[in-house]
């Protein structure tokens, strides 16, 4: 994930999210790898990014940036549809709020995707520098992403996923056969992970439930997929 800012004291660079679940379940399984989530953060950088920081005395100098290209816009577009979804568009950011706190239907996400405005990426607002984990974390809670999680003795592995991803999402993350050939997946809450020593352990307590390719992943659930190709 890459973070944009500017004005703002952040290190720059690629930056170890601390992961205090992922630390649980290194110390559980002792495993021979972790692999953590990183975060990039690009100084000066507001296109090529996944989301924003930005501090709220600076706020106006984004959103200036989305007004100016909604009112180009405006003034060449001859599609009645689109000149009132850059009104509203306009209406938030004249309110100094990002467009990212707007909701738009169906028909003005295909206008917001053409339009590509700075703020409808999550955009997070600080009043001053916070330490750097707990940013990442408002910056990834912004951009409704969660975490699941593989963990064995080989490897402990963080996975970053939108919410509302289902399982078989899920299992194309950690590799697309996984996905291709998906029968079902073995689920463990973090919780009753850590009540028990390793996966088979949990099945064996009555932990683990066995669910289908529509189930949706929640925050912190540990898998393992059962899939044949």
């Amino acid at each position: 994930m890459k973070i944009g800012f500017t004005a703002l004291e952040l290190p720059e660079g690629k930056i170890k999210y601390i992961d205090q679940k992922l630390i649980a379940l290194e110390k559980k399984c002792e495993p021979d790898k972790v692999s953590p989530f990183f975060v990039e953060f690009i100084k000066d950088q507001l296109v090529q990014t996944d989301a924003l920081v930005f501090a709220k005395k600076n706020i106006l100098d984004l959103l200036i940036l989305d007004m100016e290209k909604c009112e180009a816009r405006l003034i060449n577009s001859d599609d009645t549809g689109e000149k009132e979804f850059l009104k509203k568009c306009l209406s938030y950011l004249e309110k100094e709020t990002p467009l990212c706190e707007a909701e738009f239907s169906e028909k003005e996400q295909k206008y917001l995707k053409t339009l590509s405005p700075l703020s409808a990426k999550p955009v997070v607002i600080i009043d001053d520098i916070s330490e750097t984990n707990e940013l990442i974390k408002k910056v990834l809670e912004k951009s409704g992403i969660i975490f699941f999680y593989t963990a064995g003795k080989d490897d402990v592995h963080a996975w970053p996923v939108n919410a509302g991803s289902d399982i078989v999402a899920c299992a194309g993350k950690i590799h697309t056969d996984l996905a291709r050939g998906f029968i079902k997946a073995d689920i463990v809450s973090f919780d009753d992970f850590m009540k028990c020593h390793n996966m088979n352990d949990a099945k064996s307590k009555g932990f683990a439930k066995l669910v289908d390719r529509d189930y949706i992943i929640k925050d912190g659930d540990i898998i393992e997929i059962r899939f044949n190709i």
